[in-house]
């Protein structure tokens, strides 16, 4: 076994001399073969690309393994670069560093890439199974070195992974500066995001992995958990969710909340799974209650769920279309539907290269065609998608509820071919409203961001469970205040009572996987009183260490996502991204720490513009007003989008907001009832 470095090492850079190669640990779960269709020249150009973090001593050496890399696993990832050190956030205090602000940040980088956190650790992958941190070692061991250096008068720019540098900055500067596969528009297709990737020249950074605030699975178990609860409301006209039955798929990165977030609504959550390490993973995690990969056992234990009532999350070892057909046999055969709910949380953003798996072939099969033959896999991947729709279609005219989780699941089905278009629509269709089934975000989560609630996060850097047990203290005690205040509005009620439960037993549901982190939906009115009784208490040492606040850049600003975040603004401007990067933009100069813009995330490159920060609370009083000043923007900036497209849950937010702050003036439309 090597020997483990110490912190200090891990930041003094690209070692020299350089470590031993490697070979890959199986024992670790790897990303697939990435597919790319380099030319020859590419292909050199790819390995002198990567030959540029090293002296030419060592370029001969590394030339061949980098194309050995480049072969077998379609990107040069530099496994011999892999530090030999337990990754993991560390206590803030515990970095070499000449700014604190800077050490929150390697403790958040080395969140994204802990073992327990990340999806494919060794590839730099943290989630929805292309999600990059960096795109190789290099870039990793390089960018910690600039912030271990870092003072607070500079600031680090990172480009698609690559730490461009350090430039001179202010104070009151970000410290981080990030872009993730921004691209120019006419290149930013599927084959061109494969190519740029393997030449090592951009990156897909999903949401939160290339932007450093990824907190585990944790993330999406709230906004998952709202999601349940209010499509139960919506489209059951039930508060108890009891005996109620919920259907997806992915036990992976962000889908592996899935199973929490079904027991805490209170249903019954049946979630399949191809691999088999993804689904152990959350077993032995806790998240997932009981597993099978037999159906006829699986129909068994549904049946048994519902009627006791439990509250249990049952994982299915293999393809969910299996689970779909099982069920539709079922129907058909009794006249009885065992699923309430129904969506999908496959990565179908990435359908071709690891994000969606054939019925009909194991896993392992699945990663050997897809390498072998990638057109044969598509069209297996495609023909599974029609089967997938046609079974969902069948349970859905029984009295089923189905919608897309955000995951281009209607993108992928309509280029496939299946029955997912409403009667009338054309193939060409472009609209959610020409699917037969909503975005998630059309009929359940849309109100909720144009209210101006969305998943406002947090990280206690001294990585002390007792620190976090007193945030959620702090933000209970908060939120029920302002509750108590005549400033919240009756709409507001609803998702605040949602909050408090959430928060005052997020403890008891041992969501930490990680860095010491919590989720909570909150508004503006919200996050500006957490952040400020955050920071007064790590003033007055009730807190013992800076807190990190952030979002997941799936929130009422941060994303521009037509078939997601955006997906019932219906004026047309659907496909426009301006908010997205109005938005970080002005959260860089209002005090963020750090900003990121990204092309990609959730439904795939090329598909969505989105961004999101992060802010230390320091305890000092500059701290305060930036927190106040960056988080009124970061919300009203989304809401008063929403307003102009028309929705009145935004406009009375928007409006609300301006009597509360004289200096706020935004455009407000007028009805037009023509």
């Amino acid at each position: 076994m090597s020997r483990q470095i110490s912190l200090q090492e891990l930041c003094s850079g690209i070692p020299d001399p350089l470590p031993d190669l490697k070979t890959r640990d199986e024992m670790v779960p790897h990303a697939p073969y990435r597919n790319h269709d380099l030319t020859k020249h590419q292909i050199e150009v790819a390995i002198r690309n990567a030959l540029r973090y090293f002296p030419p001593k060592y370029h001969q050496t590394l030339s061949k393994e980098f194309h050995d890399e480049l072969e077998k696993y379609g990107h040069i990832y530099m496994y011999r670069l892999i530090p030999d050190i337990e990754m993991k956030a560390y206590p803030i205090d515990e970095y070499p560093c000449k700014s604190k602000h800077a050490a929150a940040i390697m403790h958040m980088i080395m969140n994204n890439l802990d073992h327990r956190v990340a999806q494919f650790p060794h590839e730099l992958v943290t989630y929805g199974g292309n999600g990059q941190v960096f795109s190789n070692w290099a870039q990793f061991r390089l960018t910690m070195k600039y912030l271990s250096e870092m003072t607070d008068e500079q600031t680090l720019v990172m480009c698609s992974g690559h730490p461009q540098g350090l430039y001179p900055s202010t104070k009151n500067s970000p410290r981080a500066v990030i872009s993730n596969g921004m691209v120019i528009p006419n290149y930013s297709s599927t084959n061109d995001y494969n190519r740029m990737f393997a030449m090592g020249v951009s990156m897909y950074g999903q949401m939160t992995a290339g932007s450093f605030c990824y907190i585990g699975p944790q993330g999406i178990v709230h906004g998952t958990t709202i999601t349940v609860l209010n499509a139960g409301r919506k489209y059951l006209g039930v508060d108890d969710m009891r005996g109620k039955i919920f259907v997806t798929s992915g036990l992976g990165g962000m889908s592996g909340a899935q199973a929490k977030a079904a027991v805490i609504a209170g249903c019954v959550g049946v979630i399949a799974e191809v691999d088999e390490t993804a689904l152990n993973k959350r077993h032995k995690q806790g998240w997932l209650m009981e597993k099978t990969s037999d159906l006829d056992e699986l129909l068994d234990m549904i049946k048994k769920a519902r009627n006791l009532k439990q509250a249990i999350s049952i994982g299915y070892h293999g393809n969910v279309v299996d689970v779909w057909e099982k069920l539709v046999k079922e129907y058909k055969n009794t006249g009885e539907l065992h699923a309430d709910l129904g969506s999908d949380q496959t990565s179908l953003h990435n359908p071709f290269n690891g994000g969606y798996y054939p019925v009909g072939l194991s896993f392992s099969e699945a990663n050997k065609l897809m390498q072998d033959d990638p057109q044969k896999f598509k069209t297996l991947v495609q023909e599974s998608l029609v089967r997938h729709v046609a079974a969902i279609n069948v349970l859905s005219d029984g009295g089923m509820h189905f919608w897309d989780y955000g995951n281009a699941f209607l993108l992928e089905a309509k280029m496939a071919g299946a029955d997912i278009l409403k009667k009338g629509a054309t193939v060409d269709a472009s609209s959610t409203t020409d699917f037969r089934y909503p975005s998630y975000v059309q009929h359940i989560m849309g109100d909720i961001f144009s209210l101006g609630f969305g998943p406002f996060r947090w990280v206690c850097t001294s990585a002390m469970a007792t620190d976090l047990a007193e945030t959620d203290c702090l933000a209970a005690e908060v939120i029920s205040n302002l509750m108590k205040t005549e400033t919240v509005t009756e709409a507001a009620k609803q998702q605040y009572a949602d909050n408090i439960k959430w928060i005052k037993e997020a403890g008891d549901h041992k969501l930490v996987v990680g860095s010491q982190a919590r989720i909570l939906y909150s508004d503006q009115q919200g996050r500006v009183a957490i952040a400020r009784a955050f920071n007064q208490a790590v003033k007055n040492g009730r807190i013992s260490a800076p807190v990190v606040i952030s979002r997941d850049h799936h929130d009422v600003s941060g994303t521009d996502s037509p078939f997601r975040e955006t997906s019932n603004i219906y004026d047309g401007s659907a496909f426009c991204a301006d908010m997205a990067v109005q938005n970080c933009i002005g959260d860089s100069f209002r005090g963020a720490t750090w900003v990121a813009l990204h092309n990609g995330g959730g439904v795939g490159w090329g598909e969505v513009i989105n961004g999101g920060f992060g802010m230390v609370l320091d305890g000092s009083d500059e701290a305060e007003e930036r927190a106040k000043m960056m988080l009124n923007w970061d919300v009203n900036n989304g809401v008063t989008r929403r307003a102009w497209s028309g929705n009145q849950h935004a406009k009375e937010t928007i409006e609300k907001a301006m009597r509360d702050d004289p200096r706020l003036k935004v455009t407000v439309p007028y009805d037009v009832d023509l």
